[in-house]
């Protein structure tokens, strides 16, 4: 019996380990090129808005066609990324597919005319939504939803900074900070890895960023790559902030 026991988890193992390795390659496919599609769009933009500064003037219209847009086809897909955390935590009213051209052609003409908007949320829409429709087409029950939904999330985090490792993280976040839910650690991370691997292979190069440390006073080691005084004025904003924060609720 002893020896019967640890082969019937091992087996478990193995199932889970396939099965959500053949569901989430398909996911990371997706999002990873639907990724790579957004990148590019969204540098084409970038270069084309710096070549003609005249297209900030045109701002305040992109803003009311996306609002029309969204208004027009975008039904439940303008809640964005709150309508996938809903569906994670409370599987049933469903992602639409058409949030993630949405989000992508929204998020690339408000960058176009030069307005502001993060790509974090993009990627987590493009991922949300691919991710409800695949589990539609395998009829996934709510558990599995909930995962492949996690799964998603961390294909296009990982994907869209290069960080598949953070994007994985993230997904296995969103149920509850500080709590990880270990039955969808190996789905998110594969999704995360195969969709950074599919957007890179797509030639997409992400943006690398580089710090630089000076030394603030001369007893610092040259070895120690710390600006202390950052560190107070850092500190001090953060008291500042706070108490403006507990003045103004109080």
């Amino acid at each position: 019996m002893r020896r019967i026991k640890p082969s019937i988890e091992q087996i478990f193992i193995a199932r889970h380990l396939i099965k959500w390795t053949l569901l989430v390659i398909p996911l990371a496919v997706i999002v990873g090129s639907l990724v790579a599609l957004f990148l590019a769009l969204l540098d084409y933009a970038t270069k084309l808005r710096w070549q003609h500064n005249w297209l900030l003037f045109l701002l305040p219209i992109a803003g009311i066609c996306i609002y029309f847009l969204y208004k027009l086809w975008g039904k439940n897909a303008e809640a964005g990324n709150n309508l996938i955390m809903d569906e994670i935590h409370r599987p049933g009213g469903g992602v639409p597919a058409r949030m993630a051209p949405l989000i992508i052609f929204s998020t690339v003409i408000t960058h176009l005319f030069g307005g502001s908007a993060g790509r974090e949320g993009t990627a987590v829409q493009i991922g949300g939504s691919m991710a409800n429709l695949l589990a539609k087409w395998y009829k996934l029950s709510g558990a599995d939803l909930r995962i492949l939904l996690m799964a998603g999330i961390a294909a296009g985090f990982g994907a869209v900074f290069g960080t598949p490792v953070t994007g994985a993280i993230f997904a296995l976040e969103v149920l509850a900070i500080g709590r990880i839910k270990y039955d969808a650690l190996v789905p998110c991370l594969t999704a995360s890895i195969l969709a950074d691997v599919v957007c890179s292979a797509w030639g997409i190069h992400h943006t690398a960023y580089h710090i630089l440390f000076t030394h603030s006073t001369t007893f610092i080691p040259a070895f120690l790559h710390f600006d202390f005084m950052l560190l107070a004025k850092a500190i001090a904003a953060g008291v500042c902030l706070a108490w403006l924060h507990f003045y103004s609720a109080g």
